[in-house]
């Protein structure tokens, strides 16, 4: 058994509702936050959407090696910085669910 197979990764999605005459800056944030959390020991990967309607709804899928690699990201000071700026951006408070592959 390979240590993959052993310790599934952790997958994590969040969509974001930006309030109106937020989105440019919300999406620059967003910008700001991928290329330094992609680059984390532990990240697998961390793709960003937007929607393609309106009202514009943005969203993240990260796929991290474990469990401690995930809150290692979200202690680090990229990370906070974005999660300060999207509570003052954002509709509603920032939620997201862990998830394992089947």
């Amino acid at each position: 058994m390979t240590l993959d197979a052993a310790v599934p990764s952790l997958h994590f999605i969040v969509q974001f509702e930006p309030k109106p005459g937020c989105e440019v800056r919300f999406r620059e944030a967003l910008e700001r936050v991928a290329g330094p959390s992609r680059a984390e020991p532990g990240c697998r990967g961390f793709q960003v959407f937007e929607s393609r309607r309106a009202p514009v709804v943005f969203a993240i899928h990260s796929e991290w090696v474990d469990e401690a690699a995930f809150d290692r990201h979200a202690s680090l000071p990229h990370t906070v910085e974005f999660l300060a700026a999207a509570r003052e951006w954002l509709t509603h408070d920032v939620r997201g669910t862990r998830l394992r592959a089947l």
